[in-house]
Protein backbone atom coordinates (compact mmCIF):
# COMPACT_ATOMS: atom_id res chain seq x y z
CA UNK A 1 0.00 0.00 0.00
CA UNK A 2 1.17 3.32 -0.64
CA UNK A 3 0.77 6.15 1.44
CA UNK A 4 -1.57 9.38 0.82
CA UNK A 5 -3.40 7.03 -1.58
CA UNK A 6 -6.98 5.75 -1.01
CA UNK A 7 -7.27 2.53 -1.96
CA UNK A 8 -9.53 0.46 -4.78
CA UNK A 9 -10.55 -2.70 -4.82
CA UNK A 10 -12.12 -3.26 -8.25
CA UNK A 11 -14.27 -6.63 -9.46
CA UNK A 12 -14.38 -7.78 -12.75
CA UNK A 13 -17.37 -10.08 -13.52
CA UNK A 14 -15.99 -10.98 -17.06
CA UNK A 15 -18.64 -13.18 -18.53
CA UNK A 16 -20.66 -14.08 -15.83
CA UNK A 17 -23.72 -12.87 -14.13
CA UNK A 18 -27.90 -12.79 -15.56
CA UNK A 19 -30.44 -10.43 -14.26
CA UNK A 20 -30.92 -12.62 -10.89
CA UNK A 21 -27.12 -11.42 -10.44
CA UNK A 22 -28.91 -8.07 -8.95
CA UNK A 23 -29.77 -9.75 -5.51
CA UNK A 24 -25.84 -10.62 -4.96
CA UNK A 25 -25.24 -7.23 -5.79
CA UNK A 26 -27.84 -5.67 -3.31
CA UNK A 27 -25.42 -7.98 -0.58
CA UNK A 28 -23.04 -5.97 -1.71
CA UNK A 29 -24.45 -2.67 -0.86
CA UNK A 30 -25.81 -4.40 2.38
CA UNK A 31 -22.21 -5.08 3.36
CA UNK A 32 -20.81 -1.69 3.23
CA UNK A 33 -20.87 -0.20 5.87
CA UNK A 34 -19.69 3.58 7.12
CA UNK A 35 -16.36 1.87 7.92
CA UNK A 36 -15.32 0.06 4.96
CA UNK A 37 -16.70 3.12 2.78
CA UNK A 38 -14.51 5.23 4.89
CA UNK A 39 -11.07 3.21 3.92
CA UNK A 40 -11.50 2.19 0.28
CA UNK A 41 -13.26 2.62 -2.96
CA UNK A 42 -15.05 -0.37 -4.37
CA UNK A 43 -16.00 -0.60 -8.32
CA UNK A 44 -18.33 -3.58 -9.87
CA UNK A 45 -17.43 -4.28 -13.38
CA UNK A 46 -20.36 -6.45 -14.50
CA UNK A 47 -20.84 -7.50 -18.38
CA UNK A 48 -22.60 -4.96 -20.58
CA UNK A 49 -25.58 -6.41 -20.14
CA UNK A 50 -25.92 -5.57 -16.58
CA UNK A 51 -24.18 -2.11 -16.40
CA UNK A 52 -27.53 -0.12 -16.17
CA UNK A 53 -29.24 -2.24 -14.03
CA UNK A 54 -26.36 -1.76 -11.55
CA UNK A 55 -26.01 1.51 -12.06
CA UNK A 56 -29.48 2.24 -11.27
CA UNK A 57 -29.23 0.16 -8.19
CA UNK A 58 -25.96 1.43 -6.67
CA UNK A 59 -26.89 4.95 -5.41
CA UNK A 60 -26.59 4.88 -1.49
CA UNK A 61 -24.44 1.37 -1.98
CA UNK A 62 -21.31 3.46 -2.02
CA UNK A 63 -20.09 1.14 -4.87
CA UNK A 64 -19.20 2.82 -8.61
CA UNK A 65 -20.10 0.61 -12.11
CA UNK A 66 -17.26 0.31 -14.63
CA UNK A 67 -17.63 -1.24 -17.51
CA UNK A 68 -15.21 -4.12 -19.20
CA UNK A 69 -14.15 -2.64 -22.55
CA UNK A 70 -15.02 -0.11 -24.37
CA UNK A 71 -14.66 0.98 -28.68
CA UNK A 72 -11.84 3.34 -29.49
CA UNK A 73 -14.65 5.72 -31.53
CA UNK A 74 -17.58 7.42 -29.98
CA UNK A 75 -19.81 6.39 -32.45
CA UNK A 76 -19.76 4.25 -35.74
CA UNK A 77 -20.04 1.21 -38.05
CA UNK A 78 -19.12 -0.95 -35.39
CA UNK A 79 -21.90 -3.59 -34.76
CA UNK A 80 -21.90 -5.50 -31.19
CA UNK A 81 -19.37 -2.67 -30.20
CA UNK A 82 -19.74 -0.38 -26.90
CA UNK A 83 -18.18 3.44 -27.23
CA UNK A 84 -17.24 5.18 -24.07
CA UNK A 85 -19.72 7.69 -24.46
CA UNK A 86 -22.17 4.67 -24.21
CA UNK A 87 -21.07 3.39 -21.11
CA UNK A 88 -20.53 7.03 -19.59
CA UNK A 89 -24.66 7.08 -20.61
CA UNK A 90 -25.01 4.21 -19.14
CA UNK A 91 -23.93 5.37 -15.60
CA UNK A 92 -20.30 3.85 -15.59
CA UNK A 93 -17.76 5.77 -14.28
CA UNK A 94 -14.60 3.75 -14.85
CA UNK A 95 -13.69 0.95 -17.80
CA UNK A 96 -11.29 -1.90 -18.05
CA UNK A 97 -8.99 -1.65 -21.19
CA UNK A 98 -5.76 -3.46 -22.26
CA UNK A 99 -7.22 -6.69 -19.96
CA UNK A 100 -4.91 -9.65 -20.51
CA UNK A 101 -7.68 -11.73 -22.01
CA UNK A 102 -8.99 -8.86 -24.30
CA UNK A 103 -4.90 -8.81 -25.76
CA UNK A 104 -4.97 -12.52 -26.30
CA UNK A 105 -8.81 -12.88 -27.07
CA UNK A 106 -9.32 -10.14 -29.45
CA UNK A 107 -5.21 -8.99 -30.46
CA UNK A 108 -5.40 -6.02 -28.98
CA UNK A 109 -2.23 -4.43 -29.41
CA UNK A 110 -0.65 -1.47 -27.17
CA UNK A 111 -1.24 0.88 -29.99
CA UNK A 112 -5.25 0.13 -29.30
CA UNK A 113 -5.20 -0.25 -25.51
CA UNK A 114 -4.17 3.35 -25.63
CA UNK A 115 -6.60 4.70 -27.80
CA UNK A 116 -9.63 3.13 -25.80
CA UNK A 117 -8.27 4.75 -23.00
CA UNK A 118 -7.95 7.99 -24.81
CA UNK A 119 -11.81 7.37 -25.74
CA UNK A 120 -12.48 7.05 -21.68
CA UNK A 121 -10.43 9.68 -20.62
CA UNK A 122 -12.67 11.91 -23.29
CA UNK A 123 -16.19 10.68 -22.12
CA UNK A 124 -15.10 11.18 -18.07
CA UNK A 125 -14.03 7.52 -17.74
CA UNK A 126 -11.51 6.64 -15.90
CA UNK A 127 -9.48 4.24 -17.55
CA UNK A 128 -8.22 0.75 -15.57
CA UNK A 129 -5.06 -0.21 -17.97
CA UNK A 130 -4.23 -3.47 -17.61
CA UNK A 131 -0.28 -5.00 -17.74
CA UNK A 132 0.67 -8.29 -17.14
CA UNK A 133 3.55 -11.02 -18.77
CA UNK A 134 2.72 -14.00 -19.87
CA UNK A 135 4.31 -17.55 -17.96
CA UNK A 136 6.90 -18.27 -20.80
CA UNK A 137 7.82 -14.35 -20.55
CA UNK A 138 8.38 -14.73 -16.73
CA UNK A 139 10.44 -18.24 -17.52
CA UNK A 140 12.54 -16.03 -20.01
CA UNK A 141 13.56 -12.90 -17.40
CA UNK A 142 11.35 -10.76 -19.28
CA UNK A 143 8.55 -9.42 -17.30
CA UNK A 144 10.34 -5.87 -16.18
CA UNK A 145 10.95 -5.23 -20.02
CA UNK A 146 7.39 -6.92 -20.59
CA UNK A 147 5.85 -4.75 -18.13
CA UNK A 148 7.45 -1.21 -19.35
CA UNK A 149 6.80 -1.64 -22.95
CA UNK A 150 3.06 -2.09 -22.44
CA UNK A 151 2.58 0.92 -19.87
CA UNK A 152 5.07 2.87 -22.96
CA UNK A 153 2.52 1.61 -25.53
CA UNK A 154 -0.61 1.98 -23.53
CA UNK A 155 -0.77 4.84 -21.06
CA UNK A 156 -1.46 8.29 -22.41
CA UNK A 157 1.01 10.81 -21.37
CA UNK A 158 -2.44 13.70 -20.83
CA UNK A 159 -3.45 11.06 -18.11
CA UNK A 160 -3.43 12.13 -14.57
CA UNK A 161 -3.63 10.10 -11.29
CA UNK A 162 -7.55 11.23 -11.61
CA UNK A 163 -8.08 9.34 -14.49
CA UNK A 164 -5.77 6.20 -14.47
CA UNK A 165 -5.40 3.47 -12.72
CA UNK A 166 -2.72 0.67 -13.54
CA UNK A 167 -3.72 -3.46 -13.35
CA UNK A 168 -1.26 -5.48 -12.96
CA UNK A 169 -2.36 -9.27 -13.30
CA UNK A 170 0.36 -11.65 -14.73
CA UNK A 171 -1.29 -13.50 -17.26
CA UNK A 172 -0.22 -17.18 -16.13
CA UNK A 173 -2.37 -16.03 -12.74
CA UNK A 174 -5.27 -15.27 -14.03
CA UNK A 175 -7.47 -17.95 -12.76
CA UNK A 176 -5.19 -20.79 -12.33
CA UNK A 177 -4.94 -20.24 -8.33
CA UNK A 178 -1.26 -19.74 -8.52
CA UNK A 179 -0.22 -16.07 -7.55
CA UNK A 180 3.06 -14.53 -7.73
CA UNK A 181 5.15 -14.10 -4.42
CA UNK A 182 4.90 -10.68 -2.39
CA UNK A 183 9.11 -9.88 -3.14
CA UNK A 184 7.87 -10.72 -6.82
CA UNK A 185 4.52 -8.07 -6.65
CA UNK A 186 6.59 -5.80 -5.02
CA UNK A 187 9.58 -5.83 -7.83
CA UNK A 188 7.26 -5.46 -10.46
CA UNK A 189 4.61 -2.33 -8.82
CA UNK A 190 8.18 -0.53 -7.85
CA UNK A 191 9.25 -0.94 -11.66
CA UNK A 192 5.35 0.07 -12.49
CA UNK A 193 5.65 2.86 -10.40
CA UNK A 194 9.35 4.31 -11.89
CA UNK A 195 7.54 3.95 -15.28
CA UNK A 196 4.54 5.99 -14.97
CA UNK A 197 6.32 8.71 -13.18
CA UNK A 198 8.46 8.64 -16.81
CA UNK A 199 5.46 8.94 -18.65
CA UNK A 200 2.96 11.09 -16.85
CA UNK A 201 5.13 12.97 -14.42
CA UNK A 202 7.03 12.34 -11.14
CA UNK A 203 3.27 13.93 -9.10
CA UNK A 204 1.13 12.09 -11.55
CA UNK A 205 2.94 8.68 -11.27
CA UNK A 206 3.68 8.86 -7.69
CA UNK A 207 -0.34 9.48 -6.99
CA UNK A 208 -1.58 7.02 -9.60
CA UNK A 209 -3.61 3.73 -8.34
CA UNK A 210 -1.30 0.38 -9.13
CA UNK A 211 -3.46 -2.63 -8.44
CA UNK A 212 -2.50 -6.23 -8.65
CA UNK A 213 -4.82 -8.64 -9.80
CA UNK A 214 -4.58 -12.73 -10.57
CA UNK A 215 -5.84 -15.10 -8.65
CA UNK A 216 -6.64 -12.67 -5.77
CA UNK A 217 -9.05 -14.34 -2.98
CA UNK A 218 -10.05 -14.39 0.57
CA UNK A 219 -6.80 -16.25 1.48
CA UNK A 220 -4.64 -14.15 -0.18
CA UNK A 221 -5.40 -10.62 -0.51
CA UNK A 222 -3.77 -9.39 3.49
CA UNK A 223 -0.59 -10.46 2.42
CA UNK A 224 -0.57 -8.85 -1.63
CA UNK A 225 -2.22 -5.52 0.36
CA UNK A 226 0.61 -5.35 2.68
CA UNK A 227 3.22 -4.83 -0.59
CA UNK A 228 4.93 -1.53 -1.19
CA UNK A 229 2.77 0.05 -4.51
CA UNK A 230 -0.10 -2.39 -3.93
CA UNK A 231 -3.18 0.09 -3.69
CA UNK A 232 -5.73 -2.54 -3.82
CA UNK A 233 -6.30 -5.15 -6.00
CA UNK A 234 -8.82 -6.44 -8.93
CA UNK A 235 -10.89 -9.28 -8.39
CA UNK A 236 -11.61 -11.85 -10.47
CA UNK A 237 -13.77 -15.15 -9.43
CA UNK A 238 -14.17 -13.74 -5.95
CA UNK A 239 -15.81 -10.51 -6.69
CA UNK A 240 -18.78 -12.73 -7.89
CA UNK A 241 -19.71 -13.41 -4.30
CA UNK A 242 -20.77 -10.66 -1.56
CA UNK A 243 -19.30 -12.35 0.76
CA UNK A 244 -15.82 -13.54 -0.54
CA UNK A 245 -15.48 -9.35 -2.18
CA UNK A 246 -16.39 -7.82 1.11
CA UNK A 247 -13.99 -9.93 3.01
CA UNK A 248 -11.37 -8.53 0.74
CA UNK A 249 -11.99 -5.08 0.58
CA UNK A 250 -12.49 -5.17 4.72
CA UNK A 251 -8.71 -5.83 5.30
CA UNK A 252 -9.06 -2.26 4.59
CA UNK A 253 -10.78 -1.49 7.69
Amino acid sequence: MTPSIRPLIVGNWKMNGLTASLNEFNAFGAGNDAALRRAVDLIICPPATLLSALAHSAPGKGISIGAQDCHMKDSGAHTGDLSAAMLADAGASAVLVGHSERRADHGESDAIVRAKAEAAYRNGLTAIICVGETRAEREAGKTLSVIRRQLKGSVPETMTARDLVIGYEPVWAIGTGLTPTAKDVEEVHASIRAELKKIIGKEEGARTRILYGGSVKPTNAKELLAVPNVDGLLVGGASLKAEDFLTIAGFYR
